[in-house]
């Protein structure tokens, strides 16, 4: 494993801060309890292309401690020099950090445990990060090596700008995973996933299953009915407004994991969540475009997963795991379709839809015994 990296250093806007009402949504359910986070933090002007957003720090942070314990990993070739990355909106050249790869893309990935133990690999979900693990990687490192990634789009991985070198189709996701995968993981593995990236994984679980030790889905994605995005998540396909919201980092980070269940954030976790939407505009514009890709083709991708589920070609030990309180998808028909094919499912009464932020050591612990049988 790579020595840590230097973590990047956010400095304090010039701009004076103005205090903002809060929204409804911003609230948290407990406000007399100090240790939990209420979402008030006065409106800043960051160094990128963000609108709104929160405060930045001189002093350590927890992006700083998080990105200090990963390391960069290369995979995955840009498709092509389409020369430097203009924003959508007013056609001006992208920072650094919307520009592709020389020629091959960069995705933070954090390690934990010995590498001669079995690999499993942690997949967070649509919109997250990898930082969502944090709490499940530390109980299974003592018998797993486990390993956590930043999807392409997300958190400290590359962000290119749409069509200069990833389109952020489900498609590409599913080949990117591949790459990485043979980087970081060239023995077999077990895979947990969460959220709407499970149709993804399954597909390339399918064409890889000699690879796969163990499956666990977290509130996938897996009906017909999970096929339409919660509004939360869908407003950031809408024609030109969609550009606009995404660049909001209050409602790209903080209102799509407080709305999805009970998941009450500290501020210091919420800076971690905003950080990439308040340094540039390029986290946002990828936001926006998945949120099109999913819009466009997730449906497509539930039915091959549930086909190739329900196939008897599919031996891949699978679980499920379902947060009982997640807000975005139902649970209707989701003990019936794994019913049917003996799949295993577990319940968290507890968790929504965001089950390791919500349950992490439960889930860590939950993930153990699954695998060990």
């Amino acid at each position: 494993m790579a020595p840590p990296l230097a973590a990047p250093r956010f400095h304090a806007a010039a701009l004076p801060l103005r205090p903002q009402k809060v929204p409804r949504w911003r609230r948290a359910a407990r406000p007399n309890d100090e240790d939990y986070y209420l979402i008030d933090a006065p409106e800043s002007i960051g160094d990128g292309f963000s609108f709104s957003g929160g405060k930045y720090a001189d002093g350590p942070s927890k992006s700083d401690e998080w990105f200090a314990q990963g390391r960069m990993v290369k995979a995955h070739p840009v498709y092509g020099n389409k020369g430097k990355a203009k924003d959508p909106i007013f056609g001006l050249t992208m920072g650094a950090k919307s520009q592709s790869s020389d020629d091959v893309f960069r995705w933070f990935c954090v390690e934990v445990g010995s590498s001669s133990n079995p690999y499993v690999l942690f997949i967070h979900g649509f919109p997250s990060q990898a930082y969502s693990y944090r709490n499940v990687l530390p109980i299974v490192s003592d018998k797993y090596h486990a390993i956590a990634f930043d999807w392409l789009g997300f958190g400290f991985s590359d962000k290119p700008q749409p069509n200069y070198g990833f389109d952020y189709t489900l498609d590409e996701y599913t080949s990117s995973l591949e790459s990485l995968i043979n980087v970081i993981a060239p023995d077999k593995l077990s895979i947990v996933v969460q959220g709407y990236f499970a149709p993804i994984v399954v597909k390339y679980a399918n064409e890889h299953q000699d690879k796969l030790n163990h499956l666990i889905l977290v509130n996938p994605s897996i009906t017909d009915k999970h096929a339409k995005l919660p509004s939360t998540l869908a407003c950031f396909s809408n024609f030109l407004l969609g550009e606009i919201f995404s660049q909001d980092p209050l409602r790209a980070s903080d209102k799509a994991l407080i709305s999805s269940g009970p998941y009450m954030m500290k501020e210091e976790d919420a800076m971690v969540y905003r950080r990439p939407y308040l340094v540039s505009g390029s986290s946002g514009f990828a936001l926006n475009a998945i949120s099109r890709a999913m819009k466009k083709d997730l449906k497509v991708y539930i039915e091959s997963m549930r086909n190739i589920l329900s196939n008897d070609s599919w031996k891949t030990k699978t679980t499920v795991c379902w947060g009982l309180r997640d807000r975005w998808l139902n649970y209707d028909g989701v003990e019936d379709f794994c019913g049917s094919l003996n799949h295993n499912i577990l319940e968290l009464p507890m968790a929504g839809h965001h089950v390791q932020e919500d349950r992490g050591e439960e889930l860590g612990n939950l993930v153990k015994r699954i695998l060990s049988g």
